[in-house]
C-alpha cells in the first residue's frame, strides 16, 4: 500500500494463478474481515496483466464509516476478496480520454499498456479535478503523454492551471476531430453531460466509450 495523493491510495495484492483482465476492466472487491466480507464495491485494475500482483488505486472517503474508510485501516498481510472480471471500457483506438477525479482509474492501465507497447501516439488526456492536489499520478501521465496530458481544475484559481470546466465551450475549443474515439469516465452527471455534448458536436455514439 502507498499513498498516491492526500486521499488516494494504491493497494497491491497477490494475483491468483490464471487471473487475467483487459486494461480498463474492474472487479468487485470486499475486505476479508467480519462484517465487511459481503460489502462489495467495484474497483478498476490499475496494474498490467504481466505484473506479478494486482493493483487498485482507490480514493479514500474517511468522513464516514464505509468500505474505503475501512480500506484505509488495512495493513500488510490483510486480505481482500476479489471476484469475476467485468467492464465496458476498453481501448478502441487513438482518441481522447476525458476523466473527472477518481474516474481516471479505468484509464490508468490502458495508458500504461499503450506506453509499454509504444503505442501512445497522439492520444490526448483531459483530466478534471477540484484542486491540483487531487490530481492522481500527475507525474506518470506527464511521462506517458507529455504535452498531450491536459489538467483542468474547477475550485482552485492560480497560475499553474486555469480554473475551467469541461463543458461545451471547452470541448469545441480543445477537440480537433470529433470522429475519433472518446473515452469518458467520472461522476454519472459528468458522463451524461459530456457524452450528450459530444454526440451533438458530431461524435459517433458508438465511438464514445463509457462505463454503462
Amino acid at each position: 500500500m502507498k499513498d498516491v495523493t492526500h486521499n488516494v491510495r494504491s493497494f497491491q495484492i497477490a494475483k491468483p494463478g490464471g487471473y487475467k483482465f483487459e486494461p480498463g476492466q474492474a472487479t468487485e472487491v470486499s475486505i476479508n474481515r467480519d462484517k465487511w466480507k459481503d460489502e462489495r464495491r467495484p474497483f478498476t485494475f490499475t496494474s498490467l496483466n504481466e505484473w506479478p500482483y494486482l493493483e487498485f488505486t482507490i480514493k479514500m472517503y474517511r468522513d464516514h464509516n464505509g468500505v474505503t474508510n475501512e480500506l484505509s485501516t488495512l495493513k500488510p498481510g490483510d486480505e481482500l476478496i476479489i471476484r469475476d472480471i467485468w467492464g465496458a471500457i476498453s481501448y478502441k483506438g487513438e482518441g481522447y480520454f476525458i476523466a473527472g477525479g477518481a474516474g481516471i482509474t479505468p484509464f490508468i492501465a490502458i495508458l500504461r499498456q499503450l506506453k509499454k507497447d509504444n503505442k501512445v501516439n497522439s492520444n490526448q488526456l483531459y483530466f478534471s479535478n477540484k484542486t491540483s492536489s487531487d490530481i492522481i499520478l500527475h507525474d506518470e501521465f506527464d511521462r506517458i503523454l507529455g504535452n498531450n496530458a491536459h489538467y483542468i481544475v474547477t475550485d482552485e484559481p492560480g497560475p499553474q492551471f486555469a480554473k475551467k470546466y469541461i463543458d461545451r465551450e471547452f470541448l469545441v475549443s480543445e477537440i480537433k476531430d470529433f470522429k475519433r474515439p472518446f473515452y469518458v469516465c467520472g461522476p454519472d452527471k459528468m458522463i451524461s453531460d459530456i457524452t450528450g455534448i459530444l454526440t451533438e458536436l458530431g461524435a459517433d455514439p458508438e465511438s464514445v466509450v463509457f462505463e454503462k
